[in-house]
C-alpha cells in the first residue's frame, strides 16, 4: 500500500472507473493519457475533472478543442453537471486558442495582442500562474500544444526536441513536488517519437486508450502500462465505453 495521498476519482455510485483504478490518482503524479482521435481521451479527461471536483478537489481544465460553451454543452452529454464547480470556482476552464487570432489562454473573452507572442504557447503556459493553483492541471490535447508552438517546432527541426521535452518535463517535476498532479492526453500520431518519448518515461500513471472494432462494435479499453503509487490492485486492461446521458461506463466483457 502507498503512503502517498490519492486523489479520489470519485462517482463510485456512477461508474467503477475509480475503483478499477486502484482508488485514485497518487499526489506528486504525472498522468500520461494516450490515445489515437476518437479513442476517447476528451471524455476521460473530463471524468476525471468532474470526479475530482466532486471529491472537493480543484482542478484546472486546459482544453485546445472546446470553448466555454462547448465544454459545459460536451458535460451536460455525459451527465456531468458542471455549473456549480465553474462557479464555485472549483473548476477553472481554459480554451487554449492554438490556431487562430486570440488569446493563448483564455477562460472567454481574450485580448487583443501580437500574434508572435501569443503563439510562444509553452511559454505561455508555464508563465500562466493562475492555472497551476489547483491540486490537479488536466492539459487536452497537450501535443496540439506542442505542433502548435513554433520555438517546439524549431527545436524539431534541429532534431533537438528530447531537449525541448526535458526542460518542459523539468517544469512539471517542480509542480508536482509539490503534491499537485499534471494529467495530460496525447494523440501519438501527430508529434515525433523523440518528442513523446520523454513523456512515456516519466510518467508515473501512464494509461494507454484503445479502440478495436468488433464487427460493426467499437469496443473501448484502458491498457495501464504504469501505476506508481497505487493504492490498491489496478488491472492491467479496463474496457469501458463513452454512452450519451451516462458519461463513461466500465465495461465487465474482456476486450478482444
Amino acid at each position: 500500500m502507498s503512503t502517498r495521498t490519492l486523489y479520489s476519482l470519485g462517482l463510485d455510485e456512477h461508474d467503477r472507473l475509480n475503483n478499477e483504478l486502484g482508488g485514485g490518482i497518487p499526489g506528486g503524479s504525472i498522468v500520461l493519457i494516450e490515445g489515437d482521435y476518437g479513442a476517447g481521451k476528451s471524455a476521460m479527461s473530463q471524468r476525471f475533472s468532474y470526479g475530482l471536483c466532486e471529491e472537493g478537489n480543484s482542478v484546472t481544465l486546459v482544453s485546445t478543442e472546446l470553448t466555454v460553451r462547448g465544454f459545459i454543452d460536451q458535460m451536460h452529454s455525459l451527465s456531468y453537471d458542471v455549473e456549480e464547480h465553474l462557479l464555485n470556482e472549483d473548476l477553472l476552464f481554459l480554451e487554449a486558442d492554438v490556431d487562430t487570432g486570440g488569446s493563448a489562454l483564455r477562460g472567454g473573452a481574450g485580448t487583443e495582442e501580437d500574434d508572435s507572442s501569443r503563439r510562444k504557447l509553452l511559454k505561455r503556459l508555464m508563465e500562466a500562474d493562475k492555472m497551476w493553483d489547483a491540486d490537479v492541471v488536466v492539459v487536452d490535447t497537450f501535443d496540439a500544444i506542442l505542433r502548435n508552438d513554433p520555438n517546439f517546432e524549431a527545436l524539431v527541426r534541429q532534431n533537438e526536441e528530447r531537449q525541448a521535452a526535458l526542460e518542459i518535463i523539468s517544469f512539471f517535476r517542480d509542480l508536482v513536488s509539490q503534491g499537485k498532479v499534471i494529467v495530460l492526453t496525447v494523440d501519438p500520431s501527430t508529434v515525433d517519437e523523440e518528442a513523446i518519448g520523454p513523456f512515456r518515461s516519466i510518467a508515473d500513471v501512464y494509461l494507454e486508450l484503445q479502440m478495436v472494432e468488433v464487427g460493426n462494435d467499437v469496443r473501448r479499453s484502458i491498457a495501464v502500462r504504469r501505476f506508481a503509487g497505487m493504492g490498491e490492485q489496478v488491472g492491467d486492461t479496463i474496457g469501458y465505453s463513452v454512452r450519451s446521458g451516462t458519461g463513461i461506463v466500465i465495461e465487465s466483457r474482456s476486450v478482444a
